[in-house]
């Protein structure tokens, strides 16, 4: 048995891979689940686009790995199974997209062959070769191709609704799936872009805090600062940006609130930043947001350079247990440490209106900023560097 300690040394020197199923995930299955003539064949929409992407751009092996219950035997002659097989090979092919390797199991599921997934008989030269499973991907539509993940030592990409992440959590099988999507294109983003989370804490004699930020979420929030309005307008952050974000402070409200409200800036900030990275692809700025009787702009720049703009009155002390005052002091903390400029003006008679209008119009932006394109996959300034 190879040395793991010298196989993780050596990882970057080491081939990944993409081990793809077929029906279901290249081609569309019929209700039959037997696609036995060509005129059952039709692709997946995207499927070729982001396929030739990946195949021209990254640096994994494409390998089919495909159950085909019973072929060979009276249920699935093999003459109806290569004409299409060879079919979807040509038109890939034809778009400059070249599997290193085709695994077919023939088995039926009742005979429980190691071959046959989630079993990984079929994958010894990866399994016993010098590959980096741990960066590698399989990428399909049914458990099975997560459950092999899970078996090779990789991670999962599940063709479907995020909503079949449900099914992943009652077999345990959560934390081995990367991404959950129906999108040819979001899978391509994923393997080229990279992660975007970030977790900060922060802890001095006045305060301790903890962020964990995911900037390519879905507006989930977790926020506990002992300050339930401010608790409530950093949920409109999560939520208008579409980001994942949790938030632990505690600090010395018994003196007041100022320590706890801008050092949840300063710490919500770095992880912006941190989360950022690179920054290539990103649009780089970012919202008009109308509440009522209230308009708010709010303006932004990631480009590494901490400016803020602050032009909001308020007439009332608090709203809630929030301290207006605070307001200009919790962004300018944000924009510091983000790095970046911050322009945010308001207007309007509700005072909880107009500070509300600010949290989701920044969250707006920050949606608007963040996005990235793939494609385009470049660093979005002149100079050539933040």
């Amino acid at each position: 048995m190879r040395d793991l300690t010298s196989l993780q040394q050596n990882s970057k020197f080491m081939k990944r891979c993409l081990f793809i199923d077929r029906d279901g995930t290249l081609i569309k299955e019929p209700a039959d689940e037997q696609v036995d003539s060509l005129e059952k064949l039709e692709f997946v929409p995207d499927v070729f686009r982001a396929l030739y992407h990946i195949a021209n751009e990254l640096d994994f092996e494409l390998v089919m790995v495909t159950n085909q219950d019973g072929l060979g035997t009276d249920s699935f002659p093999e003459k109806d199974f290569w004409p299409v097989q060879n079919k979807v090979i040509r038109c890939l092919e034809n778009e400059r997209i070249k599997f290193d390797d085709i695994c077919i199991d023939k088995s039926f599921p009742h005979e429980n062959l190691p071959t046959r997934k989630p079993g990984i008989g079929l994958l010894k030269k990866y399994t016993e070769g010098d590959y980096d499973l741990a960066g590698s991907f399989t990428i399909g539509d049914r458990l099975t191709d997560v459950q092999l993940a899970e078996n090779l030592g990789a991670k999962a990409i599940l063709i479907g609704h995020e909503s079949r992440k449900a099914e992943l959590a009652e077999k345990g099988l959560s934390g081995c799936c990367a991404l959950a999507t129906e999108d040819w294109m979001k899978i391509y983003e994923f393997l080229k872009c990279e992660t975007r989370t970030a977790k900060v804490t922060r802890t001095t004699a006045e305060t301790d805090i903890c962020v964990q930020l995911e900037l390519d979420g879905s507006g989930k929030s977790q926020i506990c600062t002992g300050l339930h309005f401010f608790d409530h307008m950093l949920e409109q952050i999560a939520r208008h940006s579409s980001c994942n974000l949790t938030i632990a402070a505690k600090g010395d409200l018994h003196v007041d609130e100022h320590h706890l409200i801008e050092d949840v800036g300063i710490v919500l900030g770095e992880a912006i930043y941190k989360a950022l990275g690179s920054k290539r692809g990103i649009e780089r700025y970012g919202f008009v947001l109308p509440m009522d009787d209230c308009l708010a702009q709010v303006a932004l720049d990631f480009g590494g350079r901490a400016w803020l703009i602050f032009e909001a009155d308020f007439k009332r002390e608090k709203i809630g247990d929030f301290p207006t005052e605070m307001a200009y002091h919790f962004f300018k903390s944000l924009s510091d440490a983000a790095k970046m400029n911050l322009n945010i003006k308001a207007e309007g008679d509700n005072e909880h209106h107009k500070l509300e209008a600010i949290f989701k119009a920044l969250a707006r932006a920050i949606k608007s900023a963040v996005k990235r394109d793939a494609l385009g996959y470049e660093l979005p300034s002149t100079k050539g560097k933040f």
